[in-house]
């Protein structure tokens, strides 16, 4: 390790798996680590979470031959609004028993001994691929990541943007109209949703190919890899709920590039990793053709999201940075 280099710590917490990595000034990662969330059968907590999150971050940097007096800063994610300025996550709703604010940052910091600063997951993945990703050399960029929720991020003249109540950026809770429903488009377009709309295909005996999916698997869950697999098996019900989540998410693209008229939105997240270009293509060409203003809809780039797993670990790490050049 070089003396003069900086070092910082990383930290994606998710709902499944905390993930933390030593990474350089320059975006090299020298060591990583993963554990569990909570383990099974444990009854967790935010206490017991931060404690899983320091372990995980000491074993990242034995992996790297580092001691914490040689970590200049780390940076964190939590899934849900973060008051960045006292570490404060105010609930995370796929944690357990995370329904009241909890000072991660400064509870972090007493088990590490090292400035920590906390931000929203997807803000942070949105600002490691507007550093390192598909929405480099960009300064106006939106992040949407579609998993088993939507979540956005917003980067504006090379700026995070996180609204004067630290809830800028929720894309997936804008509110549309859709089959007589007025929801949030997490609830029509996310895996979660697609998810749900082919539980009730194969309950009415519909989705046969998709059936023979899961039956292979002996495993009743829709994951990202079950829809994708369904597609390629040509079943109509799986093809027709992905059209839907598609088409929605080029109607919110749409709003999105005419109110902000960003360079660049990322798509990422666990559907769009598992199914590709051929998912994010139509929502390209959708969008693309429905901008208000024409001239130049093609320079408006609407990208794959290209680090997945690290992008977490690498926009937390450019949060620990950005915080200590500013003190």
């Amino acid at each position: 390790m070089s003396a003069s280099q900086q070092y910082y710590i990383g930290i994606d917490l998710g709902g499944t798996k905390i993930l933390a990595a030593v990474v350089d000034e320059t975006g090299k990662i020298h060591g990583r680590a993963k554990r569990k969330t909570v383990p099974a059968k444990m009854e967790g907590d935010p206490p017991l979470i931060a404690d899983r999150i320091a372990r995980t971050a000491r074993e990242a940097m034995e992996e790297a031959g580092l001691v914490p007096e040689e970590i200049a800063a780390i940076g964190a994610s939590a899934p849900g609004p973060v008051d960045i300025q006292k570490g404060r996550v105010y609930r995370a709703v796929n944690l357990p028993n995370w329904e009241k604010p909890y000072d991660l940052g400064p509870e972090l910091q007493k088990r590490l001994g090292r400035p920590v600063v906390v931000d929203n997951d997807v803000n942070v993945g949105t600002l490691g691929e507007a550093t390192y990703g598909a929405a480099r050399g960009f300064d106006d960029v939106i992040g949407i990541f579609v998993g088993t929720g939507i979540g956005g991020g917003v980067i504006l003249d090379g700026k995070l943007r996180r609204g004067f109540r630290w809830a800028a950026g929720e894309i997936g809770h804008m509110v549309m109209h859709c089959h007589d429903e007025l929801s949030d488009v997490e609830s029509f377009a996310s895996r979660g949703a697609i998810s749900r709309r082919l539980e009730e295909a194969l309950a009415q005996g519909k989705a046969k190919k998709l059936a023979q999916v899961l039956a292979k698997r002996q495993d009743r869950r829709i994951t990202s890899g079950v829809i994708r697999r369904a597609l390629k098996a040509g079943d109509s019900a799986t093809q027709e709920a992905v059209a839907e989540a598609q088409h929605i998410l080029g109607l919110l693209i749409v709003s999105v590039v005419n109110l902000l008229d960003p360079q660049c939105i990322v798509l990422g997240g666990g559907l769009v990793e598992s199914l590709g270009e051929s998912f994010v293509e139509p929502i390209r060409s959708f969008a693309r053709s429905h901008f208000f203003l024409q001239e130049g809809a093609d320079r408006i780039q609407i990208v794959q999201a290209e680090l997945g797993d690290d992008a977490g670990v690498l926009g937390a790490a450019v949060l620990a940075q950005t915080m200590l050049a500013r003190e």
